[in-house]
């Protein structure tokens, strides 16, 4: 099953690090997960503008066109899966300088699985207002970052100490490419591909 280390994941991550590690599934696997957890922000960002319409303070709630909001959340599933696996390149690239030799599939694996918490945040949606979402979102952003420490010296092979100094700098290649996308998007939306709206 495509989520069997979801559960574990949130349960008991140490020990389900131990498994991923132990089993090791092929480039596909993985691949799969990414394909399917993407799905979740993109369906529930598309749903939720153009059927509950969002809050953002005081005033109306603010909704997408059918069409406006399909276009964003296809590109927002493409954008996800791009940063998974650009993160997982950058992972792979500086394995060498803390002492590890991974595959490109290990640090897929632990791109993907360390994402997964920020990916189904994405269910509070359907609460869609904007204090909800910013609160829910941090909330997952801590559990990914802890997920990644917990996992990098399991799944990397590598001391705590060291594991430590290579998350951290995971962690900042995220942050980059994090402000990556937001620089793009917004120069997209200024250059107008933004969005339409509607009156709902």
């Amino acid at each position: 099953m495509i989520l069997n280390h979801l559960w574990g994941l949130y349960a008991h991550p140490k020990e389900e690090w131990h498994t991923i590690d132990a089993r090791h599934e092929s480039f596909g696997y993985s691949m799969s997960h990414i394909l399917l957890i993407a799905l979740v922000p993109s369906v529930m960002g598309y749903f939720s503008s153009v059927y509950l319409g969002w809050s953002v303070g005081v005033g109306e709630r603010i909704f997408l066109t059918e069409s406006s909001a399909m276009l964003l959340a296809i590109s927002m599933y493409f954008a996800l899966i791009a940063g998974v696996f650009t993160l997982a390149y950058l992972a792979h690239w500086m394995a060498v300088t803390f002492g590890a030799e991974p595959s490109y599939t290990q640090t897929l694996e632990l791109a993907a699985y360390t994402s997964t918490p920020i990916f189904m945040s994405a269910l509070a949606a359907v609460y869609p207002e904007l204090w909800f979402i910013v609160l829910v979102g941090c909330g997952a952003v801590a559990y990914s970052v802890y997920l990644l420490y917990t996992g990098v010296p399991i799944l990397m092979h590598i001391p705590e100490e060291r594991g430590f100094i290579y998350a951290s700098s995971v962690v900042t290649c995220g942050l980059v490419l994090l402000v990556i996308i937001l620089a793009a998007t917004a120069i997209m939306w200024t250059s107008g591909f933004g969005p339409m709206f509607t009156s709902g």
